[in-house]
This record gives structure tokens, sequence and C-alpha cells, in this order.
């Protein structure tokens, strides 16, 4: 009997073995390599890579310096974008889940890899698609109101059409993978309870809060957390689209990140960005799960 579980154990292990050397590979070692390389003065055209403890940090903290410049207004940037699009990545991701989920079986499953499909498409053809639809001279979207009569809108060029265009993409883009994981929780809850609600006489939108939304609340916070972790690490969508113009306005955080590692070349302080952004995002990432585990402890008790 022994030998049996040593071997179902082994076994076992052998099946997670891959995603273990993966995950140690890709994740745990340019973790810990980008945690090295924070603490030293690297340059990528120098050899000498001398250690500086705190001394990147202390440059970001420190008010006037261009890399806090940089930092900042990256997050700021990159705060905006979360803001903007969150909320939209949620409710129009949970809106066409139930507006889908009450097609005709015949038509769902068009309607289910329609909205899917864009998700599986390269962030530089989505900016291709959209700079053709929204270019401020030849787009198709300010033809059209040329058409009309209608003045064109820089789309691209000013705020805050510039982040108007970017949020548009993005949703256009991403809201399909939302839309299947609501999708899947919906179809997880038990059709009795809507059937003792119509008994009872409950409105649609009464059905919709009282016993959709509790019971797909996991999903929803799993939702919320992962787009806010996608939206934090925008980069594709600014780059190719505005270029983090106008001026600076649309500069996200892996932009600066970037412009640090690859143009001034100074890696140890895009490391320490770096690092600063994984924390950001942890802490943000667990503020919201604590909030919506104290919220849930709340409605318990008054229950």
């Amino acid at each position: 009997m022994k030998s049996k579980s040593k071997l179902s154990a082994f076994t076992s292990f052998l099946f997670v073995l891959p995603y273990l050397v993966m995950f140690i590979l890709f994740l745990v070692a340019p973790l810990i390599y980008g945690i090295y390389i924070s603490f030293h003065d690297w340059n990528l055209i120098s050899p000498i890579r001398p250690f500086v403890g705190f001394e990147n940090y202390t440059q970001i903290f420190t008010s006037g310096t261009s890399e806090n410049k940089i930092f900042l207004n990256g997050l700021t940037n990159t705060l905006q974008f979360v803001v903007y699009s969150v909320p939209l990545l949620v409710v129009i991701g949970l809106l066409l889940a139930m507006l889908v989920n009450s097609l005709p079986s015949k038509i769902r499953g068009f309607f289910r890899t329609a909205y899917f499909l864009p998700y599986a498409i390269s962030v530089s053809i989505i900016a291709v698609l959209w700079l053709w639809i929204l270019d401020t001279n030849s787009g198709l979207m300010n033809n059209a109101l040329q058409a009309l009569g209608l003045n064109a809108i820089p789309w691209l060029t000013k705020l805050p059409y510039a982040w108007i265009s970017i949020v548009i993409a993005t949703v256009w883009w991403t809201i399909g993978f939302n839309m299947i994981i609501f999708i899947n929780a919906l179809n997880e809850v038990p059709e009795e309870m809507y059937e003792a609600a119509d008994i009872d006489g409950a409105t649609g939108f009464q059905k919709f809060i009282h016993i959709t939304l509790p019971s797909i609340r996991p999903i929803m916070i799993f939702v919320i957390i992962t787009s806010t972790i996608a939206s934090f690490n925008v980069y594709g969508q600014p780059y190719l689209m505005t270029g983090g113009g106008p001026g600076d306005s649309t500069e996200v955080l892996l932009m600066g990140i970037v412009q640090q590692a690859f143009q001034l070349r100074q890696m140890g302080v895009a490391s320490a960005m770096a690092m600063l952004m994984s924390l950001i995002m942890i802490s943000i990432s667990v503020g919201q799960f604590l909030l919506s585990r104290g919220k849930k402890g709340r409605g318990n008790e008054h229950a």
C-alpha cells in the first residue's frame, strides 16, 4: 500500500513538474534577478555595476529628480487608466454575459465566439485597427462625422479624447474574456432560486440584486482583481496609439520603466520602478480582496 501511495504521489509530482519548472524559470528567477539588479548601479553599457543599496529607490522618491518625475507621472497616468477602464470592463462584461445568456441556444455560441474573438488578437493589430478608425485626418470615425457636416475630433492628439480612445480600444479588445468568465458563473446559479423568486412575484431587477449578484460574488471579485492587474500593466495601447501624448499625459508607468531601461540604459532604476509597481499592484489587489471580504462579513451579520 505504501509503495502504491508513493508511486501515486510521484506520478502526481511528474504532472506538476513542467508547470513548476516554467514557474521558476519565467517568474521566480526573473523576480529575484530584478530585485538583485534594483540594488545595483546597473548601466547596460558599463561592465562595472557596483552595489548601491537603496539609492535607486531613493532617487525615485526624491522630489525634483528625473526618476521621480517619470515614476510619478507614469503612476498617475496608470491609475487614471485603471479608474477609467476597470468599472467598464466589469459592468459591460457582466451585462454582455447576461445578454448572451438570454439568447436562444442556437445562436448563443456564435455571439460568445464573436465577442471573445478580439481577445485572441495581438495588441499591435488592435492598435493599428483603432488607429485606422480614430485617426484625426483620415480615420473612419472622423470621415463619417465630416460626411454628416460635423467637425473632426482629435481622438488621439488631445485630452480627454486620447484617454477615451485608449479605453474604448481596451474594452473592445478584452471584454470578451470577462464575459466568458461571467457566463460560466451565471450558469452555476441554481434555476430553482429564480423559480422561487418568480412565485414570490419578484421583478427582474430584484432577482438580479438578491440572487444573481450574491451568487456570482466570488467570480465578481476575481474579475475585478484580474482586470485591475491587467489594466495596471497597460503598455501597448498608449504606446502604439498615442505615443504617450499629448505631451506625456498618457505615458503610463511601464512606458517610463522601458524608457529608463533601454533609452537611458539605467537598468537599476528601471528594476526599482518595476519592484515598486509590483508592490503597489499587490497592495491594491489585497486591499480589494480584504474590502470585499469585509463587506461579505457585514452582510452576513445583518442577515
